[in-house]
């Protein structure tokens, strides 16, 4: 049976990189939000933001942060991230900047997301782990996430359960 997964991602820039992720069928993912429906979540405030993306956290094992090129620093992404680990759930990060977007272009590796938090003195990123595929042709990135991402949350979730 496939684990169940939260994605994080930046939207506006990611979407279509992250949905190559999500589709890859290997584990399940949280349903995407369409445009319209974030904009209403958007429209409730920032409690209300919190609110679905607790919602979407539930039953998940595990957050896979899908790392582009502006994805660190970003409020929600590091919503995201400290309530995982806050909730014991496993967290990886894999970077998809070699992944073509809808219009064929690739994008600039993006810095490591769990920089921004400390964990017992040291950063975060000594201790969860980040994916970044040795391709820059984006059907071998592709092919190389899809091969190792079930193994990678299995990972994640043991690291965390024993941290």
């Amino acid at each position: 049976m496939a684990r169940k997964v939260f994605y994080s991602f930046y939207y506006k820039e990611d979407n279509w990189r992250a949905s190559q992720v999500r589709n890859m069928g290997v584990i399940e993912g949280n349903q995407p939000v369409s445009d319209n429906d974030w904009e209403q979540i958007k429209k409730g405030g920032d409690e209300a933001i919190k609110r679905w993306i607790n919602q979407q956290l539930n039953g998940r094992s595990c957050t896979i942060v899908l790392i582009g090129t502006n994805t660190a620093g970003r409020k929600w992404i590091k919503y995201e991230i400290e309530k995982s680990w806050n909730d014991k759930k496993g967290l990886l990060g894999i970077y998809i900047h070699n992944l073509k977007d809808a219009d064929g272009n690739q994008s600039k590796k993006g810095r490591n997301p769990f920089d921004d938090f400390t964990l017992n003195g040291k950063a975060l990123s000594q201790v969860v782990k980040t994916y970044d595929p040795p391709y820059s042709d984006s059907k071998k990135v592709y092919e190389y996430i899809q091969n190792n991402i079930a193994s990678w949350v299995e990972e994640a979730i043991s690291i965390r359960n024993n941290y």
